[in-house]
């Protein structure tokens, strides 16, 4: 075992996590579904969703045999919803090609939807104590310090420098807590801004700290002007009733129930087109800005009060008439929640 490894292990048998919900009652099932969870979201956020998610789907075959607006319904407001569609893909797969039995090689893991090296790694470390080396961002940021690896860990030169590293350090023996503590050293002590490097087991030879320059690995993706975007968004009300449209399943938001998005039609046409209904008042909200990692997007939110034969028109396959008052028809992106909810209070205020 490196030098490296022993001394990550020894402040891991003292300091680690050892209490998180996933690593409680660990099954291959519920490592995999925290690993995918835990993809660009940070371990406090995750805690509540993984709680309601594996309570929902106990296992593979349940969230196999579940129906995708379910499972969206449960990842609605995690974010990145690519991941609970390829989560539920994959299930799908693992029920009918592996018999439910999650499969235990690198190879096999990787046919998986949504499932990249660092992630299968992670699983076959974690819930089969495999030796695999793992690279989330918490691990590159520790790597690159450690070792001052310059240059943005998105390029391929430096990510091919950064798995050769994480190759040379992961021990042969136990390889799941190794696993854990790199992930637990990167969230917890050498945090992308003020990191405790005064507590980190591995300072003493930190290149990057020798150098006092901590700050700069690794590298950060060059920077580029963020877009901004702008859409309409339709609240066509009736009946303490809104209007909603499953989204595609490619593009953003793909699969979840939305708001209809305005094209060139007037608000007006709109409403004799899609709905076959008069719109007997329109309102114009705030402006409300939605940042995505690669843009922003300007919502305009109309809310259109229609007659009550409205709500008679739409159907369930791909357009439904939600009541406020019960259960969403299945995943809502966040600003898409938040205009209902809106909705929701000015109308329970009007009817107090």
């Amino acid at each position: 075992m490196s030098d490296f490894a022993s001394r990550v292990l020894a402040w891991f048998d003292e300091h680690g996590r050892r209490d998180l919900p996933w690593q409680q009652d660990v099954t291959p099932y519920r490592v995999w579904v925290s690993e995918i969870m835990l993809q660009q979201t940070q371990v406090a956020t995750v805690i509540p969703y993984f709680n309601r998610f594996v309570e929902r789907f106990p296992d593979v075959s349940a969230l196999a045999a579940a129906r995708q607006d379910e499972v969206l319904a449960r990842w609605s407001g995690l974010g990145y919803y690519a991941r609970a569609r390829n989560l539920h893909k994959a299930a799908q797969v693992v029920h009918g090609k592996f018999g439910g039995t999650f499969p235990a090689s690198l190879d096999a893991v990787m046919t998986l939807p949504g499932i990249g090296r660092s992630t299968a790694g992670a699983i076959l470390s974690l819930a089969f104590a495999q030796r695999h080396a793992i690279l989330d961002g918490n691990v590159k940021r520790v790597l690159a310090r450690h070792a001052a690896i310059a240059g943005w860990p998105g390029t391929g030169r430096v990510a091919d420098e950064l798995w050769r590293v994480a190759e040379q350090h992961t021990p042969q023996k136990r390889v799941a807590e190794y696993t854990q503590a790199m992930m637990d050293l990167g969230a917890t002590l050498c945090t992308r801004s003020k990191p405790s490097c005064e507590r980190c087991p591995v300072a003493d030879d930190c290149e990057s700290l020798l150098m006092n320059k901590v700050g700069d690995y690794p590298g950060r993706k060059p920077k580029s002007a963020k877009p901004l975007r702008t859409t309409t968004m339709i609240l066509a009300s009736a009946n303490g009733q809104v209007y909603l449209e499953r989204r595609p399943e490619t593009g953003i938001w793909g699969g979840l129930w939305s708001l209809p998005e305005l094209d060139e039609r007037s608000v007006g046409e709109w409403c004799e087109d899609v709905l076959d209904s008069a719109a007997t008042r329109t309102q114009p909200w705030d402006i409300l800005r939605h940042s995505f990692s690669h843009y922003d997007l300007d919502i305009q939110p109309i809310v259109v009060h229609l007659d009550s034969r409205a709500a008679h028109v739409a159907d369930a396959g791909a357009r439904v008439w939600y009541k406020l008052d019960d259960e969403p028809p299945g995943g809502l992106a966040a600003p898409v929640k938040k205009l209902i909810n809106q909705l929701r209070n000015r109308n329970n205020a009007t009817h107090c």
